[in-house]
């Protein structure tokens, strides 16, 4: 892809010379997109380029536009379709009428009229039209969440709502942070409670920059959680939020997640996020720590880690070596809903549009319960849940935390289970009249390819629909692995 942009976007305040946030931004999006960019025409002054290189890297410049090819059909497209003589903007437009080009980002209005007449102006951008197309382009959404919550623009929140009042007394910068986030159009999720309040807020950046921090920390592809804070107490919204902000990192390629705390006593955010793998590592110069969790890693540096340990620290990434055993758990298609919300797919209840949370859903650490017997899954084994009925299909991986057998104490499946569970305490009545299983797991992934029935037999992973949990072989689950499209990254063995 080949970007032209013109010259005259390179802005700058007088006295310090800065690029425009969203300019830096926008070039910052191209790179990492790869994208073939050059600035025509070349007569930018000597302080303008030093700002190019020192703020946003090197750009070529061009003298004259990429191939401009074919003087007497320029000659037409300039006389037939332009109301000046401006040479520069014509041969700029011609560069994008003769494809030499992809793209052209200016501000000139003027340049923005033409394109219109020569049928160009899908092509013909502004920096912020750029910066939104780029950013989609670059940038893979797309991650599940249930309907009580909602992707708002900062912009849309109100700064007075009180879930802002200790940030405003912990960061003396809040205030004109909050204002410069609103202004690029930084989006956020967000849970209103029915008074109209914000009950809980997470706000993330997708950056690749070096953290200024003892240790510093060097420049790298990061998602960064800007501010999370929950206040309707009870639904597991933090669980949920991390397991978002995972989810959201790993569609970008992006492995490691951060977020910078003044830590106080007591502090359940950093209970919160020292559950799910994140390790403080430095300390910026304000007295902020800095959080980091990485989402994979390598054989050596998990070497004497246990399978639920490497199943903590680096979730989702997961052990499945030799070390492990390998179950398949039937589920009927009410309870893999309640279970797993952020399927793909998936279709809310109705409970769901006005507010209410399915609080097993938006957990991490999760419980099932079976009839099954099986007595020799243990801690760390993996499960694969194979959703009966309507799919008839394995869908998801979860690592083993724990098992309890022959339970029909019904208290004690409550104690065992508490909100973690997707039966009510009804569906645990009837269950418990025969013995049943407890699985206490930690969900760590959806297949990218759900795995029908038809293609499990085919692989001979399964001979016929599964009754209960099964147990398959290193060798069944390696197939199982390659045609789910389990991303290699993620597993460790």
């Amino acid at each position: 892809m080949r970007i032209l942009l013109d010259a005259n976007v390179f802005t700058y305040q007088k006295e310090d010379h800065i690029l425009s946030e969203n300019l830096q931004e926008l070039l910052k999006i191209l790179r990492e997109a790869k994208a073939d960019v050059v600035v025509y025409p070349s007569s930018l002054d000597e302080r303008r380029k030093d700002v190019m290189k020192s703020k946003i890297g090197t750009y070529p410049f061009l003298e004259t536009p990429p191939n401009p090819n074919g003087d007497i059909e320029y000659m037409d497209i300039v006389r037939n379709n332009t109301a000046d003589n401006d040479e520069i903007s014509n041969i700029i437009l011609y560069s994008v009428y003769k494809d030499a080009v992809d793209f052209l980002i200016t501000e000139d209005r003027s340049i923005h009229k033409k394109s219109i007449k020569l049928g160009l102006t899908d092509r013909v951008l502004l920096i912020d039209e750029a910066l939104q197309i780029f950013k989609n382009y670059l940038y893979i959404g797309g991650t599940v969440a249930p309907p009580s919550l909602k992707n708002e623009f900062v912009k849309n929140l109100n700064y007075e709502d009180p879930i802002f009042d200790s940030l405003k007394e912990e960061y003396p910068g809040f205030g004109s942070w909050f204002e410069r986030i609103s202004l690029v159009g930084r989006k956020s999720w967000v849970y209103y409670r029915k008074d109209g309040s914000l009950g809980a807020l997470l706000i993330y950046k997708l950056e690749e920059d070096p953290i200024d921090s003892n240790p510093p920390l060097p420049k790298k592809k990061r998602l960064k959680i800007a501010t999370l804070k929950v206040t309707h107490i009870g639904h597991k919204i933090g669980e949920l939020f991390i397991k978002m902000a995972t989810d959201l990192s790993i569609r970008n390629n992006i492995y490691e997640i951060y977020l910078t705390h003044f830590t106080r006593p007591s502090d359940q955010l950093i209970e919160l996020i020292t559950e799910y793998g994140f390790d403080k590592v430095a300390v910026k110069e304000n007295g902020e720590e800095v959080y980091v969790k990485k989402l994979v890693t390598d054989g050596d540096y998990v070497e004497g880690m246990s399978p639920i340990e490497i199943s903590k620290r680096f979730h989702p990434s997961f052990y499945d070596g030799n070390k492990v055993k390998k179950f398949i758990v039937p589920i009927r298609p009410e309870y893999h809903s309640k279970l797993f919300t952020d399927f793909p797919g998936r279709q809310p209840m109705l409970s769901e549009y006005s507010g209410e949370f399915i609080i097993e859903g938006n957990t991490i650490k999760k419980a099932y319960l079976s009839h099954s017997r099986i007595k020799k899954m243990s801690p760390g084994d993996l499960i694969l849940f194979y959703r009966s009925g309507d799919l008839q299909a394995v869908t998801s991986i979860g690592v083993v935390e724990a098992v309890y057998t022959g339970l029909r104490d019904r208290d004690q499946i409550l104690k065992l289970t508490g909100k973690r569970t997707v039966f009510s305490r009804e569906n645990i009545d009837a269950l418990a009249e025969d013995p049943i299983s407890i699985f206490l797991f930690r969900h760590h992934l959806h297949l990218d390819k759900t795995l029908s029935l038809e293609k499990l037999v085919d692989a001979n992973v399964l001979a016929a629909h599964p009754q209960s949990v099964t147990e398959i072989s290193d060798e069944k689950y390696i197939k199982l692995k390659s045609i789910g499209g389990i991303n290699e990254r993620l597993t460790i063995h």
